[in-house]
């Protein structure tokens, strides 16, 4: 059986599919694009971190999360606090009543700088926290559930909840959090302007290699003692645990391991886009996130990130070709795909190469099964002439 599994996670995760991701997105992508649609392939690569989380969390732990956009939000805001504080310089804001703060800040009538703000002045700090804090909360929700046995469904419907819980707090907090609008109007990093077009190519560049050093990483977590113990805590969880592993501390791993992907992929988001609000962090993008998953292939590091590339592709052209129709269209493509190719693009990949294979190897083996016979053949043909020409010379 381990051995079964090697060779499935060998092929699913060969080094020649991300080699030929990281050929796509580096030459192929570039050469190919306007520096307009290779920002929107670059905000689609940062959803792609997301979904690679995903399949560890959810494809071989067997743990479904809804609410991945809470860590992908969190990376992001972290990011754009430190970018705003930037932006924000008493000579930008000297028109505002108090200058050198936010100008949401000081539309809703704050004097100073909060002291939760403070901190993101330092670029050193912004950094660790676009992963400590995503990071340090997906700890907390793992202790307070996987040590409690939590699981499945109702794990599902909880981190559903604190999506919905933090996308509320963070637009109810309107004078600390910019609101609804979200924190806006993001130009430089270290005064580097982030809005040029070499701006953006360098961040689609960085974008790309740290997604492909992502998949890396992952595959390399899977395909040891983690990933094995992953898979079986899915498929049979009580047998692990009386083994005497502790299934809790592996879970709380995985789900802290997605977190840091997702918070990562919210901060290179943030850099490509210029802003974030929370409209990334509800209910509905985290479910979205999990159709990235769910259309590549949950099973598929790479695969992932052609779901994700492949979906927000079908969003960005269905909205333009059709605004009127395109949410219908976007549940058309995800059910047709999800019931034609239950394990999405990655598992009809591996299909077809099966069959390939398979015929390969029924045309090797058909030559030296019919040999003896095609020579008894030839060897009848020679010796015995036709039946029509013996009764020919007779006549």
């Amino acid at each position: 059986m381990q051995n079964n599994l090697l060779k499935s996670f060998a092929g699913r995760q060969g080094w020649t599919s991300i080699l030929v991701l990281a050929l796509v997105l580096m030459v192929v992508f570039p050469l190919g694009l306007d520096i307009f649609r290779l920002n929107l392939v670059g905000k689609y690569l940062a959803y792609a971190f997301v979904a690679v989380g995903l399949v560890v969390l959810w494809g071989y732990g067997g743990i479904l999360s809804l609410g991945q956009g809470v860590f992908f939000g969190l990376g992001g805001y972290c990011m754009a606090m430190f970018l705003k504080l930037e932006a924000s310089d008493p000579i930008s804001t000297k028109i505002q009543s108090t200058p050198g703060i936010p100008d949401f800040m000081d539309w809703n009538q704050l004097t100073a700088l909060p002291s939760l703000w403070q901190p993101f002045q330092s670029f050193s700090f912004s950094l660790l926290a676009v992963i400590a804090v995503p990071v340090l909360l997906a700890l907390i929700m793992g202790l307070a559930m996987f040590k409690r046995r939590v699981g499945g469904v109702y794990f599902a419907i909880i981190t559903q909840a604190v999506a919905l819980i933090l996308s509320v707090l963070i637009i109810g907090q309107q004078g600390y959090t910019g609101g609804v609008n979200g924190i806006t109007d993001l130009k430089t990093l270290l005064g580097w302007d982030i809005r040029t077009d070499t701006a953006k190519y360098i961040l689609y560049f960085l974008c790309a290699g740290l997604l492909i050093g992502a998949i890396i990483t992952s595959r390399y977590l899977l395909g040891g003692k983690f990933g094995m113990l992953l898979l079986a805590i899915r498929d049979k969880e009580d047998r692990v645990r009386f083994s005497g592993y502790d299934v809790a501390n592996f879970k709380i791993f995985a789900f802290c391991f997605a977190a840091g992907l997702a918070a990562i992929g919210g901060a290179l988001f943030t850099l490509q886009v210029g802003f974030m609000s929370p409209s990334f962090v509800g209910i509905v993008p985290s479910i979205e996130m999990v159709i990235f998953a769910a259309v590549g292939g949950r099973m598929s590091l790479v695969g992932a990130v052609y779901g994700a590339l492949l979906v927000n592709f079908g969003k960005t052209y269905f909205s333009e070709s059709f605004p009127d129709l395109w949410l219908f269209l976007m549940a058309a493509l995800f059910i047709g795909v999800v019931m034609a190719f239950p394990n999405g693009i990655a598992g009809l990949y591996e299909s077809i190469a099966k069959r390939r294979s398979a015929k390969s190897d029924d045309t090797k083996s058909e030559p030296l099964a019919s040999a003896p016979e095609k020579t008894a053949a030839a060897a009848d043909k020679a010796h015995w002439p036709h039946p029509g020409a013996a009764t020919a010379t007779q006549s």
